[in-house]
């Protein structure tokens, strides 16, 4: 199933690509489209059923589309994960194409999460401090955790870099009991 969702996954980037299509508005519209057939259960059977016609399914997403503002080449390519039935796919492939299409763009995802909320200067910090690292642009996503006590831990596809109090003193731990 990894290989479909990267199949659709890749075709969308390089529609994004061709056509000039702003990225950060591209994956934006992909979300919200995922984020709306998730909550609503209705939306996801009627378009995972086979009982109802591909013409009903796709005047719902174009009642969607234009209530949201998708841009076309995006309602397209739902129209086309509704006529092949990959639904049920929809938020693997959503994935998938943030992941492609930031590649393909130079950046890289990275998982943030601090002890507290991050001041616009310090995110800029960290995320230069990731970039030289990388040596790509950063994209990354903020959560907090309070039981990290204090500092960052980022995750950048499966490297942690644990920069975080809590992280400071198990690695101190370590070395103390190493002596």
């Amino acid at each position: 199933m990894a290989a479909v969702a990267s199949r659709y996954a890749r075709a969308l980037v390089d529609v994004v690509i061709d056509e000039k299509i702003d990225p950060a508005s591209a994956i934006q519209q992909v979300n919200d489209m995922v984020a709306a057939v998730a909550e609503s259960d209705q939306l996801r059977m009627v378009w995972e059923s086979p009982a109802v016609p591909s013409e009903q399914k796709r005047g719902l997403l174009d009642a969607i589309v234009a209530r949201a503002g998708t841009i076309r080449p995006i309602r397209n390519f739902f129209a086309i994960l509704i006529d092949h039935g990959r639904i049920p796919m929809m938020a693997q492939i959503a994935r998938q194409f943030e992941t492609e299409l930031n590649t393909q763009l130079g950046f890289v995802e990275a998982d943030v999460t601090s002890s507290r909320q991050l001041s616009g200067e310090e995110k800029r910090d960290l995320e230069a401090q990731v970039a030289s690292i990388t040596g790509k642009k950063v994209r990354a996503k903020y959560d907090t955790n309070p039981e990290l006590l204090g500092g960052a831990l980022v995750r950048v596809g499966s490297t942690i870099y644990d920069g975080s109090v809590r992280g400071q003193l198990q690695r101190l731990k370590e070395q103390l009991a190493s002596s």
